[in-house]
């Protein structure tokens, strides 16, 4: 049984690897996404990420599709009590922005996609620095007052927003962010260490990287010269054509045999490694490549394997 990790300073306990729901309803239909949740919760998986706008994207679809099939899912399995559901705001096309308004309609407009009465994690998605945290922060806390929602957290958010919107919440007594979701992967590590890494540690918050697999890039699939048929490839391939991502492929290669383990859970794992990351956000379109994002429950690197990929991919 895999052990638990606490989240922030929450309640919240959450499996080290949170299932990306990016996928539902976008390259993973309603069955398939099903599948996905089910192979992931019977290998203990308990933390399900999401947001409003997922997947807005696509021609024909609205918005909220992702919350839509997660909703079915919690009921026909009725689990809704055993998985911690995050979901996000501000980036669906008929709920923008984060005017306090705007946040509680969008906040309803999800639990009633989702199916239930609340939301275990409520994230700000991109922050909109026009709205004062004052705002933005007096709204969140209303739903955790409501009930509506357990915790709140913040994706996408520099670090003097970030600060700004902590001291409010202790001035004030209100609800404070547990948790933070940036950009963090082995290719892309410029947004989130230095400030605000420095700032989550010494806040005692969470950080649950999104794009930990680089858009697929750190499974090991896309290799320079070779073609790849995915939604996601042109994102990917960018980093196999450059030098730093070449050279985190072969200390990963190298890792990867040492352990008899896949390209991405050592991935995983340097990220899982990383000071104040509790659970690194990836997606499965088929229950085929759940394994390997599991694994980062079971491998620990040496403090040896972990330098070796800092140092590639500095």
């Amino acid at each position: 049984m895999t052990s638990l990790r606490k989240l922030g300073s929450s309640d919240l306990e959450v499996f080290p690897l949170s299932l990306g729901g990016n996928v539902f309803g976008w390259t993973a239909d309603e069955q398939t996404s099903f599948a996905v949740l089910d192979a992931y919760t019977a290998a203990s998986g308990n933390f399900v990420d999401t947001a409003d706008s997922y997947s807005a994207w696509i021609e024909g679809n609205q918005g909220g599709e992702s919350e839509t099939i997660i909703g079915k899912w919690v009921k026909a399995r009725g689990n809704r009590s055993e998985v911690v559901i995050a979901t996000k705001v501000s980036q669906h096309p008929e709920y923008q922005g984060l005017s306090a308004a705007n946040i509680k309609a969008a906040a309803d407009a999800s639990l009633r996609r989702l199916g239930t009465d609340h939301i275990d994690l409520y994230y700000t998605h991109y922050d909109k620095p026009e709205v004062p945290v004052e705002e933005i922060i007096g709204a969140l806390d209303e739903l955790v007052k409501a009930g509506k929602v357990r915790h709140i957290a913040a994706s996408n958010i520099s670090p003097e927003r970030l600060r700004a919107s902590l001291d409010f919440s202790d001035r004030e007594g209100l609800a404070r962010y547990v948790a933070v979701q940036p950009h963090y992967n082995l290719v892309s590590r410029d947004t989130y260490e230095g400030p605000l890494q420095d700032l989550v540690a010494r806040e005692g918050l969470s950080a649950v990287p999104y794009f930990s697999l680089a858009s697929g890039f750190l499974t090991g699939k896309y290799r320079p010269g070779k073609t790849v048929d995915s939604a996601r490839a042109e994102g990917a391939q960018k980093h196999a054509e450059s030098e730093r991502g070449q050279k985190v492929l072969a200390a990963l290669d190298e890792i990867a045999a040492a352990h008899e383990a896949p390209v991405a859970t050592v991935a995983l794992a340097w990220l899982a490694a990383q000071p104040t990351v509790t659970a690194p956000i990836a997606s499965a379109r088929t229950v085929e490549q759940l394994p390997a994002l599991l694994g980062v429950a079971e491998l620990k690197l040496t403090e040896t394997e972990v330098a070796r990929l800092t140092e590639a991919s500095a």
